[in-house]
């Protein structure tokens, strides 16, 4: 495993209040057993509603792009499904902790056929080394670590990380490893559920009569626009952190608006740091998770991020106040 150096952007301990436990939080500031039940709930009909909201709104960017059939709408189109994928990446990410549905079959069956085999990422794999990621951040199991490490980084840095996002190398790297797969008796199944799904979506496109749009509206967008995004919203998320109990000091939280919630951290991901507190608080209530952080003086104001474009300029620069 490579020297990672992590830690570049831990907040200092001033920030860091020892305020628990409460009588609200344990001593991890997870919720108390009386209102964890309540936080904790699925509510099932709203996220099927959300699961058939984020496949209309694939459906309405590129049909709507087909509809007006001028270049400007192609192009809208093509970086409005930068963020469908997002969406659908966090619907995915839900499934993986048993949290979008409470039947276990159905929550895992949403999770890969209408979340992450569309977007070619092995479900059952992103679920146990996700489990991992949140057992210990930046533990030895962590998946993640080279999104993470060498915070701050400089702007050269950065420039080729996001060079590597905006021409498709990322996205091509992980095409290859899904081909590699093929190779291996293990990883077989799983690569071919991930082709049967992209079949199923060039046949949607063919039944339209416009299967070029399946390269151009879908493979193109999530082989750039989407991994850009990815990228700014994991390094919001755990970037120059480092291994600790205290999860204000593995985690960022960034004060949240309307544009990056779109953008970058749709359906309350932007609530990081009170989803690795409570990982089994749905995505709903993290909202309400937080400000009971914010209560119990577990969060300062000082800790919160004013918003994202501090935090990125922050990867390059070094921490400013």
């Amino acid at each position: 495993m490579p020297d990672w150096v992590t830690g570049g952007l831990v907040p200092s301990r001033s920030q860091l209040p020892d305020v628990l436990p409460s009588d609200r939080l344990t001593a991890s500031a997870m919720p108390v057993r009386e209102i964890r039940g309540e936080l904790r709930r699925i509510p099932t009909v709203r996220n099927t509603i959300t699961v058939i909201g984020v496949w209309v709104s694939v459906a309405v960017t590129i049909g709507g792009a087909v509809w007006l059939d001028h270049p400007l709408g192609y192009v809208a189109a093509f970086f409005l499904m930068g963020r469908n994928f997002a969406a659908m990446a966090i619907l995915g990410h839900e499934a993986s902790h048993r949290l979008l549905f409470h039947g276990k079959r159905l929550n895992d069956w949403i999770g890969a056929w209408l979340s992450y085999y569309p977007m070619f990422t092995a479900y059952d794999i992103y679920r146990r080394s996700h489990a991992a990621h949140h057992r210990r951040e930046f533990g030895d199991g962590e998946p993640d670590m080279n999104f993470y490490s060498g915070f701050p980084v400089g702007w050269a840095s950065m420039r080729r990380k996001f060079g590597r996002d905006i021409f498709g190398v990322t996205g091509y790297r992980n095409l290859a490893t899904m081909v590699q797969a093929f190779g291996s008796e293990r990883g077989r199944p799983i690569a071919t559920r991930i082709v049967v799904a992209q079949l199923a979506l060039v046949a949607i496109f063919t039944a339209f009569g416009r299967p070029e749009l399946y390269l151009l509206l879908y493979l193109a967008p999530w082989l750039t626009v989407w991994k850009v995004l990815n990228r700014l919203r994991a390094i919001a998320e755990h970037g120059g952190m480092h291994e600790s109990d205290d999860r204000r000091e593995t985690t960022h939280h960034v004060r949240q608006t309307l544009l990056p919630r779109f953008w970058v951290a749709p359906l309350n991901t932007g609530w990081h740091l009170a989803h690795h507190v409570d990982s089994g608080v749905p995505f709903r209530n993290l909202p309400k998770l937080h400000k009971e952080l914010e209560a119990a003086g577990y969060v300062t104001p000082e800790l919160v991020w004013p918003n994202y474009r501090s935090l990125w300029r922050a990867m390059a620069n070094g921490r400013t106040s």
